[in-house]
C-alpha cells in the first residue's frame, strides 16, 4: 500500500481510531464525496472505529448527527468530537461557574448551555469571558456587541483558527477569519480552543482508550488538521479533496505522514491490499 508519492502507508491497515475532518474531508457542505460510505465501511470491517473531529462550532452535535445520517453516514453522537464540546470542556476547566458573552450560532449557544455553563448573547458586564465561533448567523449588532465586550478585561477565546469554510461555490469566512475582522477593530487577539491544539484529539484517545500508535488522523488543512496531529504526536494523511494542494505540502514547513487525492483513494488502497 502506498500513498500518492509513492511511500509506504502499509502502517495504516493496522490503525484502531480513525478521526476524521469532515469539511472538505468527507463532504462539501451538502455534498457526500465519491467513496466516503465505502471509506467508513471497511473502517468498520476492520474493527476499527472513526471518530468525526470537526473545527466547525456552528452545529451542536445533534446538528450533525442529523446531517451525516441524512447523506447515508452511519453515525450517532459517540462518533462526534466538535470544538465547540472541546470549548466547553475548556471552559469549565479553566473559568469554573464564570458567564460566557459568545458571538455564534444559537446551535453553539445551546450546546454550551447544556454543558451548564452560563451564556449571554448581549453586552453585559457579568461577563468575564468572551467567546466566539463560526457564526454563520452573524449580525452587525453582534459584532457590535462583541466589540464592546472586548473593550472590557475579559479572557478571550475562539473555538478554531480555520480562515474559510468550503462551501459549494467555494469558500465563506470562517471564525479566523471572523477573529481578524476583530482585531482590527479592537486589537485583541482570542486563544484559539480547536484544531490545531491537541485538545480534541487528546480528549478522545483518552475517552476511547487508544493509543497514539494506533490512531490517525485524517484532513484536507495542513494548518488545522495535519497541524493539529502533529502537536498530539498521532499519523497523519492529508487529503486533496478540500483546502490543501500538493503545492502548499511541498512548499510549506507542514508535512502529512501520508497524502491521497481522497477518502475514496484511502479505501482502493485499502481493500487493494487485501485483494492481493
Amino acid at each position: 500500500m502506498k500513498d500518492k508519492t509513492g511511500k509506504t502507508a502499509e502502517r495504516l491497515k493496522s490503525k484502531k481510531l480513525y478521526l476524521l475532518d469532515m469539511d472538505g474531508t468527507i463532504y462539501n457542505e451538502n455534498e457526500i464525496f465519491d467513496g466516503t460510505l465505502e471509506f467508513l465501511e471497511e473502517i468498520r470491517q476492520r474493527g476499527a472505529q472513526y471518530i468525526f473531529i470537526t473545527n466547525n462550532s456552528s452545529k451542536s452535535v445533534k446538528d450533525y448527527v442529523k446531517k451525516v445520517n441524512d447523506m447515508g453516514i452511519f453515525a450517532d453522537e459517540e462518533n462526534f468530537y466538535t470544538s465547540s464540546q472541546a470549548t466547553a470542556a475548556y471552559i469549565k476547566e479553566n473559568y469554573p461557574e464564570q458567564i460566557v458573552y459568545c458571538m455564534g450560532t444559537q446551535s453553539l449557544v445551546e450546546e454550551l448551555r447544556s454543558a451548564g455553563i452560563e451564556v449571554v448573547t448581549e453586552a453585559d458586564d457579568r461577563a468575564s469571558i468572551v467567546l466566539i465561533g463560526f457564526d454563520t448567523e452573524n449580525t452587525s449588532e453582534k459584532i457590535r456587541n462583541t466589540c464592546i465586550m472586548l473593550r472590557k478585561e475579559v479572557a478571550y477565546l475562539a473555538t478554531n483558527p480555520d480562515l474559510v469554510c468550503p462551501v459549494s461555490f467555494g469558500y465563506i469566512p470562517d471564525c479566523g477569519s471572523m477573529s481578524i475582522m476583530l482585531k482590527n477593530a479592537t486589537g485583541k487577539e482570542p486563544f484559539f480552543i480547536g484544531k490545531p491544539e491537541p485538545i480534541m484529539v487528546n480528549c478522545v484517545l483518552k475517552k476511547l482508550g487508544v493509543d497514539k500508535e494506533d490512531a490517525v488522523i485524517v484532513g484536507d488543512r495542513l494548518y488545522t488538521d495535519i497541524k493539529t496531529g502533529i502537536n498530539a504526536k498521532i499519523d497523519t494523511i492529508c487529503v486533496l479533496s478540500g483546502e490543501a494542494e500538493m503545492k502548499d505540502i511541498l512548499e510549506g514547513e507542514i508535512k502529512p505522514d501520508y497524502i491521497f487525492d481522497s477518502v475514496k483513494e484511502i479505501y482502493e488502497k485499502l481493500t487493494e491490499v487485501e485483494n492481493e
